[in-house]
């Protein structure tokens, strides 16, 4: 399938394609962004700063990997949306960053949804108590517009379509309880190359899509 079709179908569910363009070349990115597309995800902070400079400034860049509290400030003048909000102390660094900067930085709760050991976010159990701890600091230049999760990475469909639905739920309590009035906290972001499609159908709105787009990646 090409990239054009990728997006018309994704576009189709009126959801957002992130091309996830990680260990894949500069040039590679130019060809998709020729292409009209502005969305593009990394999931590595020095990955991510050695292209920034080579690609157009509207680019619009999502952080998907899990970040560390010290490479913050390199992402806090410009990134579009950091997917892996996890911790705490990491809250407290992108609100530091975010205010060093003179920007308000949009963040999703990364939410542990996969039978994984590997998979990092926020147990679904503990989401009310992270959130009242949130709540009881004042982070001016945070933004929190939604959810992202990972489903187990497996060939058993019901499994991810039930690993997505938990996701639903919680986005739905989330958005219930502390953004029921703010219409920014919108976005679901979850589905990659093999379960986008799933994703779609169990209402996510935002995908990440990489291999699919620019073929296997080069470690």
């Amino acid at each position: 399938m090409t990239f054009v079709k990728i997006k018309e179908e994704i576009s189709v569910a009126d959801a957002t394609l992130v091309a996830v363009s990680k260990t894949h070349p500069v040039q590679k990115i130019q060809t998709v962004y020729d292409l009209g597309h502005r969305d593009f995800g990394e999931n590595k902070v020095q990955e991510l700063m050695e292209k920034v400079g080579d690609l157009p400034d509207d680019i619009r860049w999502h952080m998907i990997g899990h970040l560390q509290s010290n490479k913050v400030k390199y992402l806090a003048p410009f990134v579009h949306l950091i997917h892996s909000l996890d911790r705490l102390s990491l809250a407290k660094e992108i609100n530091k960053e975010g205010r060093k900067a003179d920007r308000v930085i949009s963040v999703l709760l990364q939410i542990k949804i996969a039978k994984e050991d590997t998979k990092f976010g926020l147990d679904p159990e503990s989401i009310e108590g992270f959130m009242e701890k949130l709540n009881n600091r004042k982070y001016d230049f945070i933004k929190i517009c939604g959810v992202m999760g990972m489903a187990t990475f497996t060939n058993d469909e019901e499994q991810i379509r039930s690993e997505f639905l938990k996701l639903e739920d919680v986005f739905r309590f989330v958005k219930d309880k502390y953004f029921q009035d703010d219409p920014v906290f919108n976005i679901k972001s979850y589905g990659m190359s093999a379960d986008y499609k799933i994703a779609l159908d169990t209402g996510s709105n935002m995908v990440r899509v990489g291999s699919l787009i620019f073929g296997d990646r080069n470690y």
